[in-house]
C-alpha cells in the first residue's frame, strides 16, 4: 500500500514538474515573445491562407463567440453525418456498421464539445475513418476551442481599457500547432514504444492458453489516446478505455497518461499568472484547486484501499483493498488517484469500472464534475472558476464595504446576473435530467418509443438512482465517464444526453466571455487603500465558500438519495 502511495505522489509531482514551465512556455508564446517552436509560424501562415483569414485583425467579445459558435457548428454537421455513413466510407477492416440517428447524433455532439461520452464500444462503434478524421479531429479542435476562449478573458484583463481582444483564429491555431501536437507526438512515441497499437490493420487472432480462438480489435490507436488524454477529451479507442492493456499496457504508460491530462488545466493556471503578471492571484488559485483535489481525493483513496464494508462482514479478507472492476496492474489508490483526477478535470477517461467504486468514491467523482472547476479542462476549468470568482467578489464587496472590483474593472449588476445564470445552469440541467429519467422509468417502465426503461438499470435501488445522476452530471460537466450499468444506447439517453451536453458546453463558454468582454471595456479603476485584493489566502477561502455552498445547496439532496444512501446501506 505504501507504494502505491508514492506511485500517486509521484504522478502528481511528475505533473507539476512538467505543467510550471509548459505554463511559462504558453505565457511567452500568446504574448508574442520569441519559443523554440516558432518553427511552426510556416505551417500557421498557410493555414490562415489557406482559409482565407487575417490573425491580425482584432476581435471584439462578440465577434470571438460568432466565431466560435460557427465553426463549431459546421463540425457538428460533418460528425453527425461521418458517424450515419460510416459503414460506407474507408478504413473500415472490421466491416463496423454505420451509427443510428440518435447515436450519431449523441456521439458528434459528445466529441464536439470536449466529452466524449461513448454510448458505443469503442473497437465496434467506431471504424478506423471515424475514430481518426472525426473523433481524432474534434479532440484537438475541441481542446483548441476551450483555450482560444480562456485567452480571450486573459487578454480582457491585460489591457486597462480595450474592445481589442485578439484573434479567436490566431489562438486557436497556435493552441493546436504550438501546445497540443507537439505534446501528443511525443506521448504517441511513448506509448507505441511500450505496446499501443498503431498498425491500420484490421482484428488479430490468436489461442489462447485456455484453448480458445480470440479476435484482438487493434489499430493506429496511440495517436488518439495520446491526444484524447493531453486535450482532456477522454473516450477511448477500445471499450474498456484505459483500463484496455493495448489501450494502457503497463504502469509507466499509467502514469504517462494520468499525467498527461492534468498538465494543461494546470499550466494554465500559472500561464495566467505568467500571462498577466499577476503571479500571486495564480498561486491563490492553484492553492484553492488543490485543496478542493484532496479533498475528494483523499477520502477516494481511503475508501477504494480499505474495501468493501458488505464482503468484510462476510468474513472474507480484502488485503490489497475494494478490486471488483480494477486493474490488478494497478491496485486501488492508483485507481483512485485516476478516478478523481479523470473527473474533476473533465478528461472522462478511466482505468477501472466506475460503476463498481465504493459509494464514496462515486460521491466524491460526481462532486468533481457538479463543482467543475477544480483544476478543470482545457481552458473551460479556468472559465468556471471564473464564475465562482465574479460571485466571491461581489459578494465580499457587499459584507466588508469595498467596491468589488476585479482587476481594475467594477463588477455591477449585469455581470452579476449572467454569472448566476451561469452557476445555475449547471445543477439546474443535471437534476432536471435525473428528474425526467427518474419520471419516466417508474412511470413509463414499458414504454415502448425506446429500450425499455424498465432494461435501463442493471443496478436496482441506489446505485441504480446514482447511474442516471453520474450520466447526466457526466454530461453538463462535459467528463464522457459512465457509470456503465446504464443501458444509455437508445433514443431517450442518446438525445436527451445530447441536449445536455449542448448546454453544459457553450453557454459556460459564452457566459464568462460575455463578462470578460463587458469588463474590459468599462473605465480601468487603479488599486487603492479601497480596492478588494484577489491575490490573498483571505480571498481564496471566500471563493472555495462560494463554490462549497452553491454546490452543497444545489446537489446534496440528489447525492443523498444516490450514493450517500448507498454508503450508509452497507454498514
Amino acid at each position: 500500500m505504501n507504494t502505491e502511495i508514492l506511485g500517486v505522489i509521484f504522478s502528481y509531482l511528475l505533473t507539476l514538474v512538467i505543467a510550471i514551465p509548459l505554463g511559462i512556455y504558453i505565457a511567452r508564446m500568446f504574448r508574442g515573445d520569441k519559443t523554440w517552436l516558432d518553427f511552426m509560424a510556416p505551417l500557421e501562415r498557410f493555414i490562415y491562407r489557406f482559409c482565407r483569414v487575417d490573425p491580425k485583425r482584432e476581435m471584439n467579445w462578440k465577434q470571438h463567440l460568432f466565431a466560435l459558435l460557427t465553426i463549431n457548428a459546421l463540425w457538428l454537421f460533418y460528425a453527425f453525418f461521418a458517424f450515419l455513413f460510416q459503414g460506407h466510407l474507408p478504413l473500415n477492416p472490421d466491416g463496423n456498421p454505420s451509427q443510428t440517428p440518435d447515436l450519431a447524433f449523441n456521439s458528434a455532439i459528445s466529441f464536439l464539445v470536449n466529452c466524449n461520452l461513448q454510448d458505443y464500444s469503442g473497437e465496434t462503434g467506431a471504424t478506423y475513418f471515424t475514430q481518426h478524421f472525426v473523433i481524432m479531429f474534434l479532440q484537438f479542435v475541441s481542446a483548441a476551442t476551450g483555450i482560444a476562449a480562456l485567452f480571450i478573458l486573459f487578454k480582457a484583463f491585460r489591457d486597462k481599457v480595450t474592445d481589442k481582444l485578439g484573434n479567436f483564429w490566431d489562438f486557436f491555431v497556435k493552441s493546436i500547432t504550438r501546445i497540443l501536437l507537439p505534446l501528443s507526438v511525443i506521448m504517441a512515441v511513448i506509448l507505441a514504444f511500450n505496446g499501443t497499437p498503431t498498425s491500420y490493420k484490421g482484428k488479430d487472432t490468436f489461442i489462447s492458453l485456455q484453448g480458445d480462438t480470440v479476435h484482438v480489435s487493434r489499430g493506429p490507436a496511440a495517436a488518439m489516446i495520446a491526444i484524447k488524454h493531453l486535450g482532456t477529451n477522454g473516450g477511448g479507442w477500445f471499450g474498456a478505455n484505459s483500463a484496455h492493456p493495448l489501450e494502457n499496457p503497463n504502469y509507466l504508460t499509467n502514469v504517462v497518461e494520468i499525467a498527461a491530462q492534468v498538465i494543461i488545466p494546470v499550466a494554465l493556471i500559472f500561464a495566467l499568472g505568467f500571462y498577466l503578471n499577476k503571479k500571486k492571484f495564480a498561486y491563490v488559485m492553484f492553492g484553492v484547486m488543490t485543496i478542493g483535489m484532496l479533498l475528494l481525493l483523499i477520502p477516494t483513496m481511503q475508501a477504494e484501499m480499505g474495501g468493501n464494508p458488505a464482503i468484510t462482514h462476510m468474513g472474507i479478507s480484502q488485503p490489497t483493498g475494494a478490486m471488483e472492476g480494477k486493474e490488478v496492474r494497478f491496485g486501488p489508490a492508483a485507481t483512485g488517484y485516476w478516478s478523481i483526477m479523470t473527473t474533476i478535470i473533465s478528461t472522462g477517461s478511466i482505468n477501472s469500472m466506475h460503476d463498481s467504486a465504493m459509494p464514496v468514491s462515486g460521491f466524491m467523482m460526481m462532486m468533481g464534475m457538479m463543482i467543475n472547476c477544480f483544476y478543470g479542462g482545457c481552458g473551460v476549468g479556468i472559465l468556471n472558476f471564473y464564475i465562482f470568482i465574479v460571485i466571491a467578489v461581489f459578494i465580499s464587496g457587499l459584507m466588508v464595504g469595498r467596491t468589488p472590483e476585479f482587476f481594475g474593472r467594477k463588477i455591477e449588476a449585469r455581470e452579476m446576473k449572467i454569472a448566476s445564470v451561469i452557476a445555475l445552469l449547471h445543477p439546474f440541467i443535471i437534476l432536471v435530467g435525473t428528474a425526467i429519467s427518474s419520471y419516466v422509468l417508474v412511470h413509463m417502465p414499458n414504454a415502448d418509443w425506446a429500450v425499455k426503461p424498465s432494461s435501463w438499470l442493471n443496478n436496482p435501488g441506489y446505485h441504480g438512482f446514482s447511474e442516471m445522476l453520474y450520466q447526466y452530471t457526466s454530461c453538463a460537466a462535459n467528463n464522457g465517464s459512465g457509470f456503465e450499468g446504464l443501458g444509455d444506447n437508445n433514443i431517450f439517453w442518446n438525445v436527451s444526453a445530447g441536449f445536455v451536453l449542448m448546454l453544459g458546453r457553450f453557454l459556460p463558454i459564452i457566459g464568462p466571455v460575455a463578462i470578460a468582454g463587458l469588463l474590459a471595456r468599462k473605465k480601468y479603476i487603479p488599486e487603492s487603500a479601497g480596492t478588494l485584493k484577489s491575490d490573498t489566502a483571505t480571498f481564496g477561502v471566500m471563493v472555495f465558500a462560494v463554490i462549497v455552498i452553491i454546490a452543497a445547496l444545489s446537489f446534496f439532496p440528489s447525492l443523498a438519495l444516490g450514493p450517500i444512501a448507498e454508503h450508509f446501506s452497507l454498514k
